[in-house]
This record gives structure tokens, sequence and C-alpha cells, in this order.
């Protein structure tokens, strides 16, 4: 029982230190508008789109609008690039 208690006090503290998601800090440039930490799914025209990820977060790049169809590719912090329809940052 001592066993069992343990194991869930360790739970309990695991769940506890993830916390809640929170949104990127910095600015997404997306085909030259700003957006200031950003946070979900991002769409704009013209296609493809030109990605500046000035953001501590990764993007993800999808392959149609609204963040749909399968994903494209992913923007590491402090790069740039030109590819898919739509973006998310968590």
């Amino acid at each position: 029982m001592e066993r069992f208690a343990v194991f869930l006090a360790a739970v309990g503290l695991a769940l506890t230190a993830a916390g809640p998601a929170q949104a990127a800090s910095g600015t997404l440039i997306l085909n030259g508008r700003a957006i200031a930490n950003p946070q979900g799914c991002y769409d704009s025209e013209p296609r493809p789109l030109r990605i500046e990820n000035r953001t501590n977060q990764v993007v993800i790049v999808h392959g149609l609008p609204g963040c749909g169809g399968p994903i494209r590719g992913f923007v590491e912090p402090g790069q740039t690039t030109v590819a898919g329809a739509s973006v998310s940052v968590q």
C-alpha cells in the first residue's frame, strides 16, 4: 500500500509540473504581416506563404487553409521559409 501511495504522489507531481500551454513569445511574420505572441492557426494570401519565425516555438506548416491537409514542414525559431497554405503555433 505504501508503494501505491508513493506512485500516486509521483504521478500527481508529474501532472502538475507540466502546466498549461502558453502562446509563443516573439513575432511570427506571415507574408509581411507581424503577429505578436502567436497561438493557433493562421492563413494568408498569396500562397505559398513566406514565413519568418521570430518566436521561441516551432511553427507547423500545413498544406491547406485552416491548418488542414498534410503537414508540409516545420519552421524552427530564427528560420525563414516559403511553403504551405497555413501555419499553426502551439
